[in-house]
């Protein structure tokens, strides 16, 4: 009887944690899945490729806080619990998603429309920057030894599922409730409401959630550290060894997962519905194979996971964007989106344990997160940015081939490092 209740305190606890973690993905997601309707209400009247550059360069702007807050967050989760930081996190992801939801347009305020919807991005890149470690963290010192692997894949269900969500908001929005032309008027400020009082919710959630045993051991040995930071700066090769493993994985999801719907309206020609259905189904896929390459990592180790990822990556990436920019049917490019998504698993599903299996208890929510929201906000948060860019200067293609060589970087890390289900430091 008392396994049973372990199991099911066990699995509370990561359900708790991972649905908060959905709820702050959906609030950073919505922005790019409706930056096609409100990118014309805070910029100048210019041409569609233009204004969407201008709002990917906030969203870019919004990464530079990551850094920032996965140190601040870990910094909080080594100190004073993982349950703590997870906490503060939704609350200012709230506040970021209730100024989107409120604020006038350029029409109104002029410029400062863009100011202000920079500002809230810049608290929701604070936040999301502290989430990933934290709860990364929190989900594998939650998961038992032999499945750490599958339990930590949840992360990215969820991560996945705060997308899902922004778009099944989205669809519903599209085809249900809202016309055109009330969607680019006022009906993109509604995911962002419905964002800032689903924060609300986690945060109760969060605030009744346990603290993980390996934090509770760190305190009762009087072995929490004063400052995390100067620990981690001991730990070199590890900091590397995580940029290294992150560089080509993040700017793979976010091409697959982020910038393809910009991609399939502003360079395939498919209309703003059809390729929110067709992204809406390949990320169902996608997040229901997380568990499944998470799990065969519990049993193969996450090393050839990482090494089958950076293989197909790199051979696959530029014949898959020139395979969907040639075809027409709506139908070949699900399955050419499915199969990049597939090959992007190898990675996502793992890739917050490999971290977490990297770092000791005492500096595990910092060494997780700080190193991996600078390399997220250098190539992660710039790729939609870099991918308009080179569309508007005509070489559009030269994005693939930079995918490419980001992912064999990756690649080589992947080929000398240490399996970490091995190392196993938890």
């Amino acid at each position: 009887m008392t396994h049973l209740l372990i199991i099911k305190h066990r699995i509370r606890s990561i359900i708790g944690g991972a649905l908060g973690n959905l709820v702050e993905w959906y609030d950073w997601y919505v922005y790019s899945a409706f930056a096609l309707y409100f990118s014309a209400s805070f910029f100048p009247k210019e041409n569609q490729t233009v204004q969407l550059l201008q709002t990917a360069g906030i969203f870019a702007l919004g990464f530079v806080m990551r850094p920032i807050g996965g140190w601040l967050f870990g910094t909080i989760g080594d100190r004073y619990g993982r349950k703590r930081a997870m906490t503060l996190s939704v609350v200012m992801m709230c506040f970021g998603s209730l100024i989107i939801a409120v604020m006038p347009v350029y029409d109104s305020i002029g410029y400062w429309a863009p100011v202000l919807l920079l500002t809230a991005r810049l608290l929701q890149g604070l936040s999301v920057g502290g989430e990933y470690g934290v709860s990364a963290t929190y989900l594998s010192e939650m998961a038992t030894e032999k499945r750490r692997g599958f339990y930590s894949s949840f992360q990215y269900v969820t991560l996945v599922g705060g997308q899902i969500l922004a778009l099944g908001v989205q669809l519903v929005l599209q085809f249900a409730l809202l016309t055109d032309e009330q969607l680019h008027r006022w009906g993109w400020r509604i995911p962002f409401a419905i964002g800032a009082a689903l924060s609300m919710v986690v945060f109760y959630i969060r605030r009744n959630l346990e603290e993980t045993g390996a934090f509770v051991d760190l305190k009762q040995q009087d072995a929490v550290r004063r400052s995390p930071l100067r620990e981690l700066m001991r730990h070199p090769k590890e900091i590397l060894t995580v940029v290294g493993i992150t560089f080509g994985g993040t700017l793979a999801f976010y091409t697959y997962t982020t910038y393809i719907q910009k991609f399939l309206v502003n360079s395939v020609g498919l209309s703003k519905e059809t390729s929110t259905v067709l992204s809406f189904i390949s990320l169902l896929i996608f997040a229901a194979l997380q568990p499944v390459f998470g799990s065969l990592s519990d049993r193969v180790g996450r090393k050839p996971l990482l090494i089958g990822f950076g293989i197909a990556g790199t051979l696959m990436t530029v014949p898959l964007f020139n395979a969907m920019a040639i075809t027409s049917s709506p139908y070949i490019i699900l399955i050419w989106m499915i199969l990049s998504l597939v090959i992007v698993s190898g990675y996502t599903s793992i890739n917050a344990i490999v971290k977490a299996e990297l770092f000791p208890a005492g500096i595990r929510a910092i060494g997780v997160g700080l190193p991996y929201a600078l390399t997220v906000a250098l190539f992660g948060g710039t790729a939609e940015y870099l991918a308009l860019w080179f569309k508007n200067t005509g070489h559009e293609a030269y994005f693939y081939y930079y995918i490419t060589l980001a992912i064999f970087i990756s690649l080589v890390v992947y080929v000398f490092m240490e399996d970490t289900k091995e190392k196993n430091r938890m």
